[in-house]
């Protein structure tokens, strides 16, 4: 894959198919195009020990998502429910779409 092209969008419901959290499901909270990876929901836990900001404030530690690869992630089509191939296509009116190559339903992401 190239560097910043991806089939991903914020919204996509998107399964884990490599790393510690295989198998997951979540959505896509985040594209960062730029280094082909993407923040999912509850997905790629992280722990950030953080300092007290105020003087009244004390420290902890903050679960948060990190990036996963692109690579990693493989989106659920919304019409067959499977994970599978995403191709791309221009419809007649000129725009384009995404589609699942399983079913052949196009994909719209549900906002």
């Amino acid at each position: 894959m190239r560097q910043g092209m991806t089939y991903l969008k914020k919204n996509d419901q998107v399964e884990v198919i490599a790393g510690k959290d295989k198998g997951r499901v979540g959505k896509v909270l985040r594209v960062l195009r730029e280094d082909d990876k993407a923040v999912v929901e509850r997905i790629n836990l992280i722990k950030r020990h953080t300092k007290p900001q105020e003087m009244n404030q004390q420290g902890q530690i903050v679960e948060k998502e990190a990036p996963i690869h692109v690579s990693n992630l493989q989106l659920i089509c919304p019409e067959c429910t499977k994970t599978g191939r995403i191709g791309k296509k221009v419809l007649d009116d000129g725009s384009k779409v995404r589609y699942c190559k399983s079913c052949g339903e196009s994909i719209e992401s549900k906002s």
